[in-house]
């Protein structure tokens, strides 16, 4: 049986493992936060069950899935079940966290508006017990 990778994108770098838990992390950023246009964009790579730390984004958070099964969750709600075609729109100073479900890759794009209001304030990982009691 032959595999194709379907990302379009390089794998990237690992992502940095005190703001990633669970499994391995790959961050390419496609478009850096150096103009005019206040944005930042990167294709992220989640192994099973990787997720990051709760975070915030001081001007928001836009997530298009590309690849897999993950979740998405706000501080205080269910997660929800992302999957290729999703988009999620995370206003401003929403705390959450996504990530990949336990048997399945999860890849998305995220963009970063309105970096002059911060691009994101890491906090605590989520963790394993928060991860395998998710109510969805």
């Amino acid at each position: 049986m032959e595999t194709f990778n379907t990302n379009i994108f390089p794998k990237g770098e690992k992502a940095p493992s005190e703001y990633f838990s669970g499994g391995t992390a790959w961050i390419q950023i496609l478009k850096p936060n150096a103009d005019e246009l206040n944005c930042q964009i990167g294709n992220v790579i989640f192994e099973p069950r990787c997720r990051n730390n709760w975070h915030s984004h001081g001007g928001g958070q836009i997530l298009i899935v590309t690849s897999g099964t993950g979740f998405y969750q706000e501080k205080g709600k269910p997660a929800q079940i992302l999957k290729a075609g999703d988009v999620v729109n995370i206003p401003p100073d929403i705390i959450h966290w996504h990530g990949a479900s336990p048997d399945s890759e999860f890849i998305h794009i995220a963009i970063n508006p309105n970096t002059q209001n911060g691009i994101v304030e890491w906090l605590e990982p989520v963790t394993d017990e928060e991860y395998n009691n998710l109510s969805i």
